[in-house]
């Protein structure tokens, strides 16, 4: 992870390690470092501050030079980090520990008040004792459901930490029976199946026939499965694929071993809005 050379997105890499049975511990202000780190004898691994949409190095040093930090307060004056810094710590859990009697959007707004106060934030280890914060009070506000969470994960780290997002669509994936990833070593060549996932790689390398083939790769929380979308299926599907990045696709099974297999796709669609047609009755599509 730290030394990934990204050929493969982040979130691809942290799905392994939790199929590999390893957890994956959280965003946390005092204990993740610059890097990604083994914790509890192999059995974790920290998720780094530089996972964070775009933090800067200085950023990094001068957090981990200011610790412990003792709140949210203590860490918006002593840290040197910028406010969306800040505000991406708290979306993803960085603050949790600190504050587990009061939820993120009571910590947003406390944030919000702290911004406004008037007070000079200082670097480092110094103190300024004379720093009085505005108090920290519980909203009423509901916690943040799991949805939220991931969708913050995803947009502030790049990473779905705490669920992989294909969970959500379980309901709809089952009901058209779709297949895991983890499953298609048991179809048949030549079997028609349904498989559905996030967009991690596409390719469209140059081929002898001279005719474009899309080659696409989608994870779905158990592994991988590998498309391709010959010619007489990108007319209808290319755009789809290019501007969607959750996807279910259609297709035939192709065995190239004992462990491998492909599939010769024959359609595709975006997973929100095929799961949105069957959640509100209103299926239009031809899967």
């Amino acid at each position: 992870l730290t030394h990934d050379p990204g050929m493969y997105p982040k979130r691809l890499i942290v799905d392994e390690v939790r199929q590999m049975g390893i957890a994956i511990a959280p965003l946390d202000v005092n204990e993740s470092d610059s890097v990604y780190r083994v914790e509890e004898k192999g059995a974790a691994i920290r998720i780094a501050l530089s996972t964070i949409s775009k933090i800067s190095d200085g950023e990094i040093r001068s957090i981990i030079a200011g610790r412990p930090y003792i709140d949210l307060a203590d860490f918006v004056h002593r840290s040197g980090s910028s406010a969306p810094v800040i505000e991406s710590a708290v979306l993803t859990g960085g603050f949790d520990r600190l504050h587990g009697d009061v939820n993120r959007r009571d910590l947003l707004l406390h944030l919000s008040d702290l911004q406004r106060s008037p007070h000079k934030a200082i670097s480092g280890a110094q103190m300024n004792l004379a720093f009085t914060p505005p108090t920290l009070i519980t909203s009423g506000l509901p916690d943040m459901n799991s949805a939220e969470i991931v969708r913050h994960e995803v947009e502030r780290l790049g990473i779905d930490m705490s669920r992989h997002l294909i969970e959500f669509y379980g309901d709809f994936l089952n009901s058209i029976a779709a297949m895991r990833s983890s499953q298609l070593l048991e179809a048949r060549s030549g079997s028609s199946v349904l498989v559905a996932g996030i967009k991690v790689a596409m390719q469209t390398p140059p081929v002898r026939s001279g005719k474009r083939v899309i080659f696409l790769t989608l994870d779905d929380g158990y592994g991988c499965s590998d498309s391709a979308f010959f010619s007489d299926a990108q007319a209808s599907y290319a755009s789809t694929l290019y501007s969607s990045s959750l996807l279910l696709v259609r297709g035939i099974t192709r065995r190239t071993g004992a462990r491998g297999i492909s599939i010769n796709a024959t359609g595709a669609w975006d997973l929100r809005a095929a799961y949105e047609s069957w959640r509100t009755k209103e299926s239009t599509l031809a899967i």
